[in-house]
């Protein structure tokens, strides 16, 4: 132990660049995680963004697959397929998602089902493959796209949602303590509501006027969630593990 905690001293915070790194981003054909994709190429990571699309162009020099997050088979070949490729996976950031908003007693099976397989199993699949290699390694960072739902019960979202990212948050916590020992990180963002497609889907493009309810003026934007993205999977953060940072123009804070 007195070795690995030695080895993993050398992890020591530094400017925020990604060159030399390999990251494979999920949901990277959405609002959030294209944004990741592309800051983290302009930071000289290779990145590889997937998705549920046969085809997407992300971005200039971003690789894109087709990936199926509920599929644990899939997830196998994806994985094994990009460390074939690149040789090794440095980065994993989770953004695959869905939302609903039906109230408890009006929701159905079958969207807890999909909220639990997406928001959920599509976080523990890509995890639970590739966190063993990174602890082998002696080195990765894991970035799971949370939700400020998980805290204050959500903002525009039913409860299947509300569970669901809660679940992520407890598990990302669960992967911080367990690959820390490993040179391995884990942390979540906590976004407040950001103007995305997925954020129209459920207000209906009729959301309340952010000048009240947001305490800093305005809704969110990818490019927000990206550049704090970009902080916790870069040596910038290289001493926090097992955070979970609001990105919320101030609508919850601790």
């Amino acid at each position: 132990m007195a070795e690995e905690r030695s080895d993993m001293a050398q992890h020591l915070s530094g400017p925020p660049s990604l060159a030399g790194r390999v990251a494979l981003i999920t949901g990277g054909a959405g609002g959030m995680g294209r944004a990741i994709a592309q800051v983290f190429k302009t930071a000289g990571a290779r990145v590889v963004a997937t998705d549920l699309h046969e085809r997407e162009d992300v971005g200039p020099g971003i690789e894109y697959r087709r990936y199926d997050v509920t599929s644990r088979i899939h997830t196998d070949e994806i994985i094994d397929g990009v460390l074939a490729d690149h040789g090794h996976i440095d980065i994993l950031v989770l953004c695959a998602g869905v939302i609903a908003r039906t109230p408890l007693a009006q929701s159905s099976d079958e969207e807890w089902h999909s909220m639990l397989s997406v928001n959920v199993l599509g976080v523990v699949n890509p995890a639970r493959k590739l966190f063993p290699i990174m602890c082998e390694r002696g080195f990765g960072k894991i970035l799971a796209c949370g939700s400020i739902a998980a805290k204050n019960g959500g903002v525009a979202s039913g409860p299947a949602y509300v569970a669901s990212k809660a679940a992520v948050h407890g598990m990302m916590r669960w992967i911080a303590k367990a690959g820390a020992p490993h040179g391995v990180y884990a942390n979540t963002l906590a976004p407040g509501p950001v103007e995305t497609a997925m954020w129209a889907s459920v207000t209906g493009n009729q959301a309340p006027a952010a000048n009240a309810t947001v305490p800093l003026g305005r809704y969110g934007n990818a490019e927000d969630i990206a550049q704090a993205a970009l902080f916790l999977c870069s040596a910038a953060s290289n001493w926090i593990t097992g955070t979970s940072l609001d990105v919320s123009g101030g609508m919850w804070m601790d």
